[in-house]
């Protein structure tokens, strides 16, 4: 075990010495080269029978990607789609004369679950507006995420040796006990929450039953929705859906999809391109005139409702972790100071909607945003809603709830209102494995913050519990006063618990399902607007040096992975241990994909 820790040593400090060496290598060919290729652009021209483009590759993230410097020495400028911008491009389009249909091309795409739920409803909106126009899918292998899509489609098309996985839902967790054991580190728990499971990876080899209970059904009733989804989209029943789920669909014979109404018809890509050529009265493919949603943006403002003049709606992006000072998430020390730039602004924006993401973070950092958003409230007078994405549990609900109105989808995990503190004891790891032993002098003993040189002592860990309940007391509060429920009846349904957006909904967690759009034309309801325009904050970074800083972040996460291999799960677990703050308002970390 020595030798290992050893061994992962060096490996970490050969990784800082090369990133070391690419970063200001990078620094060079980019101050070299101008950063050119970072400021082009590229004129859009939206033709007659033209069709939305609407590639299922890479990531689809809640916001546009940026260009990553990396990737554009690689001669690649792609940028991961914004969801929002997906579904603008097809709420105009489908307006649009000069469009035709939709080509949904499945290409086995990143996102979660309520990200790909929005994207399907927008091509259901786009059909029902646009009755005249064509819906297509077309795939050489369909993920199930990718599928899930495909499914509101008019005709779903295939290549005649390729594969569709249908599977269900499932997650698998990892747990770091033994290994920890090995290594000489405990890590000591206080808690609020019986279901308040982001603990167990460093206590059990295993999931509790409780655990066990919240997941199981959250991910019952999430497929529960998308079963119904696919079924009607493909006019079946959805236990029939779940008939394939169990079938391993990837190993079927193709033709057997179109057999069991999985798929309309099979046929090469060049063939499919052949019958979009005809659908648009083009000689050949090579006359069509395919548009990305992205592109498509450039050219048409999906900012505006009608003249954009009755009201103007701010929309806060709040994605990722939530943090004190520091990360690439939700950071307190920034999102606070936008906030209050907002009230600043407030003459000129009617409206904030907040898009949350996160499966939340620091309860410190959690309240300070709380408060904030209070605070728009309370100097402006306007209205707060809240649009829940993928995640918005434990500190990603505490920044939601006082919101006026809370919109979430079927499919995102909410709720998991708890508590909880790590503190690791390395004391086992420094003298039994690797002989470093420790003295301390103290005027105090025992007064002072926990250290992870020693194991704290009764009266420590007496305080950390209490510290941490109180952390429990005044979420559980700020979630009575946001809902309009008594204290008592969220204790009820809080303890640490996930719940899926239908559950929530019952429980009085939320106030509607529905997306972003639909949160932003509530709020437009609610000002008594039929006409909106939409502002997003914060702004994006679009400056040269800012792109290098991220691309030397993205650079580090790469080449840590690329040299640890499965390690790099080890490492990035110490990582985030290490950046926590004392008390964390976060929910177990889930990878439940479509």
């Amino acid at each position: 075990m020595k030798k290992f820790f050893m061994a992962f040593l060096g490996t970490l400090a050969g990784i800082w010495f090369s990133l070391f060496i690419a970063f200001f290598g990078l620094l060079l060919i980019i101050a070299a080269a101008g950063v050119s290729s970072l400021s082009s652009g590229k004129i859009v021209q939206v033709d007659s029978h033209s069709y939305l483009h609407l590639s299922l590759a890479g990531e689809i993230a809640d916001r546009p990607g940026q260009l990553d410097p990396i990737a554009v020495m690689r001669g690649d400028d792609t940028m991961a789609q914004g969801v929002y911008e997906i579904a603008g491009a097809l709420d105009v389009a489908s307006h649009d004369d000069r469009i035709d249909g939709v080509v949904i091309d499945c290409r086995g795409s990143v996102a979660g679950l309520a990200q790909r739920q929005a994207i399907r409803e927008a091509l259901a909106r786009f059909k029902a507006e646009a009755p005249g126009k064509w819906v297509y899918a077309y795939g050489d292998v369909y993920t199930q995420g990718d599928y899930y899509i495909a499914s509101v489609a008019d005709s779903v098309f295939i290549n005649p040796i390729g594969q569709v996985d249908i599977h269900g839902l499932g997650t698998t967790g990892l747990y770091f006990k033994d290994m920890l054991d090995k290594l000489g580190v405990q890590v000591q728990v206080v808690k609020v929450g019986t279901y308040k499971s982001a603990v167990e990876p460093f206590i059990l080899n295993g999931i509790s039953e409780p655990a066990r209970e919240q997941q199981k059904l959250f991910m019952t009733n999430i497929w529960q929705s998308v079963t119904a989804q696919i079924g009607v989209g493909r006019n079946v029943p959805a236990d029939t859906v779940n008939s394939w789920a169990d079938a391993s669909t990837f190993a079927m014979p193709t033709e057997q999809y179109v057999d069991m109404k999985i798929a309309d018809r099979l046929m090469y890509r060049h063939e499919f391109m052949d019958m979009i050529a005809s659908l648009t009265d083009k000689n050949n493919v090579d006359d069509l005139s395919p548009v990305t949603p992205a592109d498509y943006c450039t050219v048409q403002d999906i900012y505006k409702k009608g003249d954009g003049k009755g009201a103007n709606i701010a929309v806060l992006y709040a994605t990722g972790d939530i943090t004190d000072e520091t990360g690439d998430g939700i950071v307190a020390s920034k999102i606070v100071p936008q906030i209050f730039d907002l009230i600043d602004k407030s003459d000129d924006i009617d409206g904030l909607v907040m898009y949350v993401n996160s499966g939340g973070g620091s309860a410190y950092a959690s309240e300070q945003i709380w408060e904030a958003l209070q605070q728009w409230k309370a100097v402006t007078g306007k209205p707060l809603y809240v649009s829940m994405s993928d995640y918005a549990a434990s500190g990603g609900y505490y920044i939601s709830c006082g919101a006026d109105r809370i919109y979430a989808q079927p499919t995102t995990l909410t709720g998991s209102i708890g508590i909880f503190g790590l503190i690791p004891d390395m004391s086992g790891l420094l003298s039994d494995k690797l002989g470093i032993h420790t003295s301390t002098v103290q005027t105090n003993p025992g007064g002072g913050l926990p250290s992870v040189l020693q194991p704290m002592s009764p009266a420590q860990k007496a305080a950390m519990q209490g510290y941490v309940e109180r952390g429990y007391e005044l979420f559980t509060s700020r979630c009575a006063q946001g809902r309009g429920m008594s204290q008592d009846s969220i204790k009820a349904i809080a303890e640490g618990r996930v719940w899926d957006g239908k559950e929530a909904l019952k429980l009085g967690l939320v106030d509607e399902l529905g997306g972003l759009e639909d949160a932003i034309a509530g709020m437009a309801q609610r000002l008594n607007a039929s006409t909106w325009t939409v502002a997003n904050y914060p702004e994006r970074k679009e400056k040269w040096y800012d792109l290098l800083i991220e691309a030397g972040a993205d650079m580090k996460a790469r080449m840590v992975k690329s040299e640890l291999g499965e390690a790099a799960t080890i490492y990035e677990t110490i990582n985030r241990i290490k950046g926590m703050s004392t008390c964390q308002a976060r929910m177990e970390i889930l990878d439940v994909e479509l």
